[in-house]
Protein backbone atom coordinates (compact mmCIF):
# COMPACT_ATOMS: atom_id res chain seq x y z
CA UNK A 1 0.00 0.00 0.00
CA UNK A 2 1.35 3.84 -0.64
CA UNK A 3 -0.60 6.29 0.97
CA UNK A 4 0.24 10.15 0.60
CA UNK A 5 -0.78 11.83 4.06
CA UNK A 6 -1.67 15.47 4.05
CA UNK A 7 -2.08 17.36 7.31
CA UNK A 8 -4.60 20.04 6.77
CA UNK A 9 -6.92 22.95 8.02
CA UNK A 10 -9.87 21.76 6.29
CA UNK A 11 -10.61 18.79 2.76
CA UNK A 12 -13.55 18.03 0.90
CA UNK A 13 -14.46 15.35 -1.55
CA UNK A 14 -17.23 16.74 -3.70
CA UNK A 15 -18.88 14.17 -6.42
CA UNK A 16 -21.56 15.53 -9.46
CA UNK A 17 -21.21 18.77 -7.73
CA UNK A 18 -22.08 17.62 -4.32
CA UNK A 19 -20.25 17.57 -1.52
CA UNK A 20 -19.59 13.89 -0.07
CA UNK A 21 -17.91 14.00 2.86
CA UNK A 22 -15.56 16.93 4.49
CA UNK A 23 -13.15 17.24 7.52
CA UNK A 24 -11.81 20.14 9.50
CA UNK A 25 -8.45 19.76 11.04
CA UNK A 26 -6.70 16.62 10.30
CA UNK A 27 -5.69 14.48 7.87
CA UNK A 28 -6.46 14.01 4.06
CA UNK A 29 -5.30 10.44 3.14
CA UNK A 30 -4.97 9.53 -0.68
CA UNK A 31 -3.82 5.79 -0.31
CA UNK A 32 -3.14 3.15 -3.66
CA UNK A 33 -3.63 -0.55 -3.16
CA UNK A 34 -1.31 -3.27 -5.46
CA UNK A 35 -2.32 -6.75 -5.50
CA UNK A 36 0.38 -7.66 -3.28
CA UNK A 37 -1.23 -5.82 0.40
CA UNK A 38 -2.30 -8.01 2.59
CA UNK A 39 -4.07 -7.24 6.25
CA UNK A 40 -0.68 -6.61 7.69
CA UNK A 41 0.03 -3.80 5.10
CA UNK A 42 -3.71 -2.53 6.17
CA UNK A 43 -3.14 -2.74 9.85
CA UNK A 44 0.73 -1.35 10.11
CA UNK A 45 -0.28 1.66 7.89
CA UNK A 46 -3.56 1.95 9.49
CA UNK A 47 -1.34 2.55 13.09
CA UNK A 48 1.43 4.52 11.49
CA UNK A 49 -1.02 7.01 10.02
CA UNK A 50 -3.11 7.77 13.58
CA UNK A 51 -0.27 7.75 15.59
CA UNK A 52 2.17 9.73 12.90
CA UNK A 53 3.04 12.62 15.31
CA UNK A 54 3.08 15.65 12.62
CA UNK A 55 0.79 18.14 14.71
CA UNK A 56 2.30 21.05 17.15
CA UNK A 57 2.69 21.03 20.80
CA UNK A 58 2.54 23.89 22.84
CA UNK A 59 5.80 24.57 21.61
CA UNK A 60 4.99 24.55 18.34
CA UNK A 61 7.13 21.23 17.79
CA UNK A 62 5.51 18.63 15.49
CA UNK A 63 4.86 16.23 19.11
CA UNK A 64 1.20 15.27 18.15
CA UNK A 65 -0.97 12.61 16.74
CA UNK A 66 -4.38 12.87 15.20
CA UNK A 67 -5.22 11.11 17.93
CA UNK A 68 -3.93 13.87 20.20
CA UNK A 69 -5.42 17.19 18.29
CA UNK A 70 -9.02 15.05 18.34
CA UNK A 71 -8.52 16.05 14.67
CA UNK A 72 -10.52 14.05 11.67
CA UNK A 73 -9.00 11.74 9.03
CA UNK A 74 -10.61 11.54 5.02
CA UNK A 75 -9.36 8.78 2.84
CA UNK A 76 -9.46 8.99 -0.81
CA UNK A 77 -8.34 6.14 -2.67
CA UNK A 78 -5.96 6.81 -5.14
CA UNK A 79 -4.46 4.22 -7.62
CA UNK A 80 -2.13 6.61 -9.18
CA UNK A 81 -0.39 6.37 -6.86
CA UNK A 82 1.22 3.03 -8.35
CA UNK A 83 2.23 4.51 -11.59
CA UNK A 84 5.08 3.61 -13.64
CA UNK A 85 6.99 6.11 -15.36
CA UNK A 86 10.06 4.58 -16.15
CA UNK A 87 9.17 4.25 -20.09
CA UNK A 88 7.42 6.83 -22.16
CA UNK A 89 5.66 9.55 -21.23
CA UNK A 90 2.23 7.86 -20.32
CA UNK A 91 2.07 6.04 -17.15
CA UNK A 92 1.01 2.36 -16.57
CA UNK A 93 -0.55 1.18 -13.61
CA UNK A 94 -0.70 -2.46 -13.60
CA UNK A 95 0.48 -2.60 -10.36
CA UNK A 96 -2.43 -1.01 -8.86
CA UNK A 97 -5.31 -3.69 -8.33
CA UNK A 98 -8.10 -3.94 -10.39
CA UNK A 99 -11.44 -2.12 -8.82
CA UNK A 100 -13.25 -5.37 -7.23
CA UNK A 101 -10.05 -6.49 -5.50
CA UNK A 102 -9.19 -2.94 -4.18
CA UNK A 103 -12.27 -2.26 -3.23
CA UNK A 104 -12.40 -4.35 -0.48
CA UNK A 105 -8.92 -3.88 0.87
CA UNK A 106 -9.95 -0.47 0.56
CA UNK A 107 -13.06 -0.65 2.96
CA UNK A 108 -11.20 -2.52 5.29
CA UNK A 109 -8.23 -0.26 5.64
CA UNK A 110 -10.73 2.77 6.54
CA UNK A 111 -12.83 0.55 8.60
CA UNK A 112 -9.37 -0.18 10.62
CA UNK A 113 -8.79 3.84 10.91
CA UNK A 114 -12.37 4.30 11.82
CA UNK A 115 -11.77 1.65 14.71
CA UNK A 116 -7.91 2.38 15.98
CA UNK A 117 -9.25 6.84 15.35
CA UNK A 118 -12.36 5.75 17.79
CA UNK A 119 -15.04 7.62 15.26
CA UNK A 120 -15.65 7.60 11.89
CA UNK A 121 -13.60 8.00 9.14
CA UNK A 122 -14.61 9.97 6.44
CA UNK A 123 -13.93 8.72 2.72
CA UNK A 124 -14.46 9.35 -1.17
CA UNK A 125 -16.34 6.98 -3.32
CA UNK A 126 -14.33 4.47 -4.99
CA UNK A 127 -13.61 4.75 -8.46
CA UNK A 128 -15.89 8.34 -8.47
CA UNK A 129 -14.54 11.20 -10.44
CA UNK A 130 -13.69 13.40 -7.33
CA UNK A 131 -12.43 16.81 -6.89
CA UNK A 132 -10.58 17.32 -3.99
CA UNK A 133 -10.08 20.44 -2.21
CA UNK A 134 -8.05 21.12 0.82
CA UNK A 135 -6.07 23.46 2.32
CA UNK A 136 -2.75 21.79 3.67
CA UNK A 137 -1.43 22.51 7.09
CA UNK A 138 1.93 24.09 7.18
CA UNK A 139 2.63 22.44 4.16
CA UNK A 140 2.85 18.79 5.97
CA UNK A 141 2.99 15.95 3.26
CA UNK A 142 4.53 12.36 3.99
CA UNK A 143 4.47 9.75 1.75
CA UNK A 144 4.66 5.87 3.16
CA UNK A 145 4.82 2.66 1.06
CA UNK A 146 4.68 -0.58 3.10
CA UNK A 147 6.82 -2.47 1.58
CA UNK A 148 9.34 0.01 2.10
CA UNK A 149 9.02 0.09 6.21
CA UNK A 150 12.09 -1.75 7.33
Amino acid sequence: MRAVIQRVSRASVTINNAVKSSIGKGLLVFVGIEDADDREDMEWLSKKIVHLRIFDDESGVMNRSVLEVNGDILVVSQFTLHALTKKGNRPSYIRASKPETAILSYNSFCAGLTDLLGREVKTGEFGADMKVALLNDGPVTIWIDTKNRE
